[in-house]
């Protein structure tokens, strides 16, 4: 039996777990474990990150008053996350599997430590044969630290552990090419990264249960195939979706985002990840964003800065932008807002971001 895969994250999202009215659909995730459980055994390595703790938590209270945004968040998530991990933790005991609970949140992967830390404690669960359950800890996040959705915190974590895929389970079987409403449309099975027809198609609609919809899905799904990661969007309402996938089933109709060749280094892929947690801003001339996007590997030099916004420290996050304020990537600064201010336009030896520091946006 050949698996087209070795180790995968796999995020599954609220409107599969729950029912129409909210509660837990009990043998939908009955049936993700039973799949997973399947592939433990085979010797694949499975992350899961696993929406429905606010469902969970909304079926469950009933409350006497009107909360805030964010305070209802809090109250069913934490009420939830018990109801839905304890869920988890009875299916795969029955089947002889451990699983742990991972809780994060935005913050800890704006600092290398922290980021360092979860990745060593999910490898560690990994090696000790025990299937780590990850979601964001929604009764601590406020708005301004909370993940677009668990999309984005999929993406994030299939990019720290260095997975082969990262799997999305949604109520749809993919990206359509026109209206999925619509009888005529039909799944794009395949997209490379360079593609950008198919971004005209997507619906802006969030799902039902969930903070996120398709533009988010997809928008992280080719940030991932860009880090030399496939990403499979499928419907996690099917029968034996997950393992069909791994097996390479030929009839699972859903869309994959094919992976690039190259890989980012460790770090790269970390500071990918950290635009929300920039501190500061560098606006560069056309002459250093030519030099940045030429063949030639190229640090940021401050001769090629022209502003310098905000405060930040050295070794902060800082994005970087060209005079018509285009996006051109983040980098770690060697040096903090005030020196750089004060060293911005002249021949300083010393480059504000080193190579090996910056990751840029190629369309």
């Amino acid at each position: 039996m050949s698996f087209r895969y070795k180790k995968i994250t796999v995020k599954v999202g609220s409107n599969v777990l729950t029912k129409p009215d909210g509660t837990l659909n009990v043998a939908r995730i009955a049936h993700l474990v039973d799949q997973i459980a399947w592939l433990h055994k085979k010797g694949i390595e499975v992350i899961l990150v696993s929406s429905g703790a606010v469902a969970a938590g909304r079926s469950t209270l009933r409350l006497s008053k009107k909360l805030d945004t964010v305070s209802s968040r809090q109250l069913y998530s934490a009420v939830g996350q018990v109801k839905l991990i304890n869920r988890y933790a009875d299916l795969f005991q029955d089947q002889g599997i451990v699983c742990a609970q991972v809780l994060t949140t935005k913050d800890n992967f704006s600092d290398r430590n922290h980021y360092l830390n979860m990745k060593n404690c999910i490898s560690t669960l990994l090696e000790n044969d025990v299937v780590p359950i990850v979601n964001e800890n929604d009764t601590i996040s406020v708005s301004e630290l909370m993940f677009t959705d668990n999309d984005e915190l999929s993406g994030l974590i299939a990019s720290m552990q260095n997975s082969e895929a990262l799997i999305i389970l949604s109520n749809v079987d993919g990206i359509y090419d026109g209206d999925p409403s619509l009888p005529e449309s039909k799944i794009i099975e395949e997209i490379q990264v360079k593609d950008k027809e198919w971004i005209k198609n997507i619906s802006t609609e969030k799902s039902g249960f969930g903070r996120g919809g398709m533009l988010t899905k997809s928008s992280i799904a080719r940030k991932v195939a860009k880090e030399g990661i496939d990403v499979h969007i499928a419907s996690g309402l099917k029968d034996h979706v997950l393992t069909d996938i791994l097996l390479n089933e030929m009839h699972v109709t859903h869309t994959i985002f094919k992976a690039e060749k190259r890989k980012a280094s460790n770090v790269k892929k970390w500071i990918a990840y950290s635009d929300s947690f920039a501190k500061g801003e560098l606006v560069i001339n056309q002459g250093a964003s030519e030099a940045l996007f030429s063949e030639v590997a190229s640090s940021l030099l401050l001769i090629g800065v022209v502003q310098v916004k905000g405060n930040f420290e050295k070794g902060d996050i800082v994005k970087i932008v060209d005079e018509q304020a285009n996006l051109i990537g983040w980098g770690k600064a060697q040096f903090d807002s005030e020196k750089a201010t004060s060293e911005a336009g002249t021949k300083y030896k010393k480059p504000v971001v080193h190579y090996d520091y910056l990751y840029l946006i190629e369309d």
